[in-house]
């Protein structure tokens, strides 16, 4: 019987156990549905240690009592207080490895002697030898300490085969670091890497938090929001606030941020209620992305490299949840990142396939559930230069892990706008039209005195077994709707009727931005409203007799001529091609 070596991802916020078993890698639950260790340690107020999950929940009664994000301060000469006692972040370090290794010992029913523990790539020697001391100090003999984005490019190709070249970005809790890394076989080489080890999902959250002080501070004036800054009970609840509005908004275009009673000033309570948009949030952090982006062009110089040269991108660690990474990367890079894999937990997996192959198991492939298809709705935006109401949203992307369920909030297109279609779309090109459709609803009844711009969020949720729920609401109002379909049969009825054969339509030319132009609100409508009746009539083209296509041609010309011309005319096209659709379908 070979002697178990378990892998362990040592993180900045969160730490994981995993294990080789039966050729299979599997990370070790911490509790019942939970695989990941809060890397916090502390002491509760009878003296008993707390480690993970107890020592995140007192946090923000007792920070004083709580160490965090203790991995910044690994190989410094320094220590930490825990109570009334000092230590050394390789002891705070062993603490966190102590337990995972409890954990293991009782999942795997034997003791546990060995790990292969993880590190960033730019740790210094100093700090991998703290890392090594802090196994020691557990009771662990570190047999390997490896890079973690050999770790992760381990678990992204386990069982796979072939040369290529990978760009492992990974942005975790407290630290940022980008390896390009050589794939072949067995072997992960890095080859040059970058990173800032104080650069993480924490500032993320910190920039919440100082937003959320903002806002007390314009609710209540600059005295309350000093007391609030020295209440250390009051900025852990912040915190902890900001930390969940940050992993909502990797999922859902709004977040709230409320906290009750934060505290009293003057004999008055102090609360926070807030909503938080994605798109500010997203600007608050664009510097920290665009830092990460420099620091990936720096590992592809020291690897002399470009990115042309690049044949794929891994993202590692739980802040590339947030939308504006994958995206960021995928318009300087010109490729969509993989993210198949858990985020938070693939280095781990990587660490004990590395340990597994140190123990002589047999590794197989590891596996995922994921979603083969992108699905996404349509929208007016500019498609090669031109307004266009059928560009391609997606939603959710290929390859994204599921269950899953994911949001974005879009915006009436003119004042008094009643009705929306909402076409659900399977497929990759940015024009919808070129896509699947596989299903379509429409919301109407929306206020009559609705300006234009009014939020409408809309909801792709995707389960196990292939079926889809879209919901689209008002977010004003909460009128909803919905539809539920059934991928599998939609995707047969699809191919049945050959709606995935390449479309021959007339397009509309759209100019400048009207809203540039000074257009009116009416003439803005009329020109949606004609594209859609445009693409309504270019479908029906597909079908039409001889006789009837050239009446239909004629119709979508004369639309499409008076596009540039006054709403009368646009409008009096319009009525007409309207009134031959009318007969032809009837």
């Amino acid at each position: 019987m070979r002697e178990i070596i378990v892998g362990i991802d040592l993180g900045t916020t969160n730490s994981e156990v995993a294990v080789v078993r039966d050729g299979r890698v599997e990370v070790i639950a911490i509790s019942e549905g939970e695989r990941i260790l809060p890397s916090m340690v502390g002491l509760a107020d009878d003296g008993a240690l707390l480690v993970g999950e107890a020592a995140r929940n007192q946090y923000v009664l007792r920070p004083e009592r709580t160490v965090r994000s203790i991995k910044r301060r690994m190989g410094e000469a320094t220590h930490v207080a825990l109570g009334d006692k000092n230590y050394s972040p390789q002891e705070i370090s062993a603490l966190i490895l102590r337990r995972l290794k409890q954990i293991a010992e009782g999942h795997l029913g034997q003791p546990v002697n060995k790990a292969v523990i993880t590190v960033p790539a730019y740790f210094s020697d100093a700090q991998r030898q703290a890392t090594r001391e802090a196994g020691e100090i557990a009771g662990l003999e570190v047999v390997r300490i490896i890079n973690e984005p050999t770790a992760a490019a381990l678990a992204y190709e386990s069982g796979h085969q072939g040369a290529r070249k990978a760009l492992v970005y990974d942005l975790g809790g407290g630290t940022f670091d980008v390896s390009v890394v050589n794939l072949e076989g067995d072997v992960v080489e890095v080859l040059a890497s970058h990173g800032n080890n104080h650069l993480g999902g924490d500032d993320f959250d910190q920039r919440i938090v100082d937003f959320a002080l903002d806002h007390i501070e314009a609710q209540n004036g600059i005295e309350v929001v000093q007391a609030v800054r020295h209440s250390a009970i009051a900025m852990a609840r912040l915190q902890r606030a900001a930390e969940a509005a940050k992993i909502a908004l990797s999922d859902r275009p709004y977040a709230m941020l409320a906290e009750e009673y934060l505290l009293q000033h003057q004999g008055e309570p102090v609360h926070l209620a807030v909503e938080l948009a994605r798109a500010d949030y997203e600007a608050m952090i664009a510097p920290y992305i665009a830092e990460t982006l420099d620091a990936t062009h720096i590992a592809l110089a020291g690897a002399h490299l470009t990115v042309s040269d690049i044949d794929e991108i891994l993202l590692v660690g739980g802040a590339t949840r947030t939308p504006l990474v994958a995206r960021r990367l995928e318009e300087t890079l010109g490729m969509a990142p993989r993210g198949e894999l858990n985020p938070d937990l693939c280095v781990a997996m990587g660490a004990a396939i590395q340990a597994g192959v140190i123990s002589g198991e047999q590794i197989a492939s590891v596996l995922v559930d994921v979603t083969p298809y992108t699905f996404g709705t349509a929208a007016i935006s500019f498609l090669d230069g031109e307004e266009y109401p059928y560009c391609f949203v997606p939603l959710i992307r290929k390859n994204t892990p599921i269950p899953v369920t994911k949001s974005e909030v879009f915006y009436t297109a003119y004042d008094g706008q009643a009705r929306i279609d909402v076409g659900v779309f399977q497929g990759e090109d940015r024009d919808a039209l070129n896509n699947i459709e596989i299903g379509m609803f429409t919301i109407d009844g929306l206020r009559a005195d609705a300006p234009s711009g009014s939020r409408i969020v809309t909801s792709f949720s995707l389960d196990l077994d292939g079926i889809l729920h879209v919901t689209t609401r008002e977010k004003e109002t909460g009128l909803e709707r919905s539809i539920t379909i059934t991928i599998a049969n939609a995707l047969a009825r699809l191919e049945t009727d050959q709606l995935d054969a390449a479309r021959e339509r007339v397009r509309a030319l759209f100019g400048e931005d009207s809203e540039g132009e000074g257009d009116s609100t009416d003439l803005r409508r009329h020109r949606v409203e004609a594209l859609a009746l445009v693409e309504k009539a270019e479908r029906l083209l597909q079908t039409a007799s001889a006789e009837d296509g050239e009446d239909l041609v004629n119709g979508i010309e004369a639309v499409r001529d008076a596009l540039d011309q006054n709403d009368e005319m646009l409008k009096m096209t319009m009525g007409s091609l309207a009134d031959l659709l009318y007969y032809l379908e009837a």
